[in-house]
């Protein structure tokens, strides 16, 4: 099945920026973002299982200041500190071409990273809890998805401890630079689902 969506990364300007938590504030990312995000990005425990690896923070620096980059992170703080960061890339869901009524702007595709310093507190789950309610209240929509290596356990029981339910695991369908071909992992929520929890 070809992959027919578009991303739409200008729906996040709908959103009343920041969205607070007990304890935590997420807001749009900034270019001025990117050493607080490139000094946990860059650690082993992190790198390990991001989509890029960047050999220094001008490189970085670069790619965070993309426009389709900046419009789809989000960063996570605490008490004013940069505490991680969050994806929402939010686009039309797949249908067959000749659907009258196709699909638009109903499914997103999540993701986060975390600083190890801060890890252990509960803040990935908080965060990605406002995220899904960001997702399913603000922006009204029907699917959420996160996809992950299956070695990196954290990720996926956290996707698990904010509800999402597995849909899959695909057998050596992602290609990691250090483990070779990996099996991956795929998890979703409706927004019913979301509702009725």
């Amino acid at each position: 099945m070809a992959d027919t969506t578009e991303t739409r990364p200008d729906v996040l300007g709908q959103v009343a920026w920041p969205v607070g938590t007990p304890r935590l504030s997420v807001r749009r990312a900034r270019p001025d973002d990117a050493d607080a995000l490139f000094a946990y990005r860059r650690l082993p425990d992190v790198d390990r299982w991001l989509t890029q690896r960047f050999a220094d923070v001008d490189e970085w620096r670069e790619h965070h200041a993309e426009p389709d980059r900046l419009a789809t992170t989000l960063v996570v703080e605490h008490d004013g500190e940069v505490v991680g960061d969050l994806y929402l890339a939010v686009r039309d869901g797949w249908a067959q071409r000749d659907v009258p009524d196709r699909p638009r702007l109903d499914e997103a595709e999540i993701g986060w990273a975390l600083s190890p310093a801060h890890q252990g507190h509960g803040y990935a789950t908080e965060a990605v809890r406002a995220l899904l309610r960001v997702c399913f209240e603000d922006l009204g929509l029907r699917r959420v998805v996160a996809n992950a290596f299956l070695a990196n356990q954290p990720s996926w029981r956290l996707m698990e401890r904010v509800g999402m339910r597995r849909e899959g695991v695909s057998v050596r369908d992602s290609l990691h630079r250090d483990l070779g071909w990996v099996d991956g992992v795929t998890y979703a929520l409706l927004a019913e689902e979301w509702r009725a929890a």
